[in-house]
């Protein structure tokens, strides 16, 4: 008798997104596979392929409620990891323009952490769904389809120890999470289909972070510290403690446009100087250093247009960094990751092989809205290329007023917490009632923001 074929689903990429679409797919495919170049199983620190992976991430509030209704308790296993999840705004010191925000509690929780542990909480809830296995250390050779092109039906990998041959891994859908450096758009040309049109917002933005032992708790009962960069103050910082109780923090830099916070110990303490929030360069600079600081550079953010493709093979999706891969300083990655996974499980329930212009279109819709604010908000910097019509103008100089005003009103700061965490559309702002507490507040006096000092200075 012929083998019974078994409806197999193959992940290529064991990212967040990855590991996200792989307990999707578990819910209707009796075996998923997920490929991964790297070593995944008891890994604790930054991958090789996630570069920005040493680097501060948070999860923000929309982010953060999927997934803890995709894996129910998964806030307890953060916690428990270390993670000290608090309130988006009332628990976290918010900088802008060199001010400080008046503090809101909005119900929103904010989990700031390192990347290498949230993917581990993750993946640990995942590694123990039985019909999931993961394929580590095997580089992605390319797609398998029909002889037409027209279906995709697996793809060939091959171990990194270079002494396997090929092995073509058979599967009922392939989705593709392996990040911006997804070769999907080279495999639709080499099929005869056309690639996807890029839309980009050239930053040329730098993280550089580096760990410190301070001496003294510099957060009190806050998670964090974070000086957004703005067109008016575009150096950044985000600031927080460790999982642990051993006084260590992070410290990641932000520097857009070629000014990039330095490698170099002195370079990087004159950067942290430069910031104007003074608590963090007084809490770094008597503080130990316990590694060397590490850059990840981001030159712009990307987003592929699938969703305006009149052709595409079946049984193949993509998702993720792979789809849209957005500035990390707004931190909208993870959460956007989070609801294309849950518009995946909505396209499982109509067919376990989704229409990929359909599956496409539906996630362009959920990433509409952060891409336009990420790509407006840098376009308020004047060195980035873009168009800058009446609307991105008007928009710019209202969010800055929104900010200046709500230094004085924790209403307004909670308006713009709720936007930044993908809980309501920037459109949010402009309520009547926040309009008028923007106009009469925005010019109030302020107290005045530490003085920017160069970084040569």
């Amino acid at each position: 008798m012929p083998e019974q074929h078994v409806p197999r689903a193959v992940v290529l990429g064991g990212s967040l997104a990855g590991l996200l679409a792989a307990d999707v797919l578990a819910e209707v495919y009796p075996e998923v596979l997920v490929v991964d170049r790297d070593e995944l199983a008891g890994v604790t620190g930054p991958r090789r392929g996630v570069p920005h992976g040493r680097h501060a991430h948070g999860l923000v509030a929309r982010g953060q409620q999927i997934l803890e209704k995709q894996f129910p308790g998964l806030l307890s296993d953060m916690e428990a990891a270390g993670i000290r999840p608090g309130d988006f705004s009332g628990d976290i010191r918010w900088y802008f323009n060199g001010m400080l925000l008046s503090p809101a509690r909005t119900g929103l929780l904010s989990v700031p952490c390192t990347r290498p542990v949230i993917e581990r909480v993750v993946r640990n809830r995942v590694e123990k769904v039985r019909t999931i296995r993961f394929l580590e250390q095997h580089d992605i050779v390319g797609l398998a389809t029909t002889p037409g092109a027209d279906r995709v039906t697996g793809v060939r990998v091959q171990p990194r120890d270079g002494r396997s041959d090929v092995e073509l891994l058979t599967a009922d859908l392939v989705v593709d999470t392996t990040g911006r450096g997804s070769r999907t758009p080279a495999w639709l040309e080499e099929l005869g289909y056309a690639r996807p049109v890029e839309d980009k917002v050239k930053v040329d933005l730098a993280y550089t972070t580096r760990h410190f032992r301070v001496p003294r708790d510099p957060f009190g009962r806050d998670i964090a510290i974070i000086a957004a960069a703005t067109p008016s103050h575009p150096r950044g910082a985000f600031y927080y403690r460790l999982p642990g109780d051993d006084g260590l923090v992070e410290l990641s830099l932000t520097g857009v446009l070629g000014d990039h916070p330095p490698t170099d110990p002195d370079g990087f303490l004159e950067f942290v100087r430069s910031v104007p929030v003074p608590e963090i360069y007084e809490s770094v600079r008597a503080a130990e250093p316990v590694d060397d600081a590490v850059m990840f550079r981001f030159p712009a953010s990307v987003r592929r247009r699938y969703e305006r493709l009149t052709r595409f093979p079946d049984g193949l999706l993509v998702m993720g960094d792979a789809v849209c891969s957005f500035n990390p300083v707004y931190a909208q990655g993870m959460a956007v990751a989070a609801i294309e996974a849950r518009t995946l499980a909505d396209q499982l329930k109509k067919s376990a092989v989704p229409s990929p212009i359909e599956f496409f279109r539906e996630i362009a819709r959920e990433i509409d809205s952060p891409w336009d604010f990420a790509a407006t908000a840098d376009l308020g910097y004047a060195g980035v290329p873009g168009t800058r019509s009446a609307k991105i103008r008007f928009i710019n100089a209202y969010v800055t007023r929104v900010q200046r005003a709500a230094v004085h009103d924790a209403s307004l700061t909670n308006a713009l917490m709720r936007v930044a965490g993908l809980i309501d559309e920037p459109t949010a702002l402009l309520r009547p009632g926040r309009i008028l507490r923007t106009l009469r507040l925005s010019g109030r006096p302020a107290p005045a923001p530490a003085p920017l000092v160069a970084a040569h200075d």
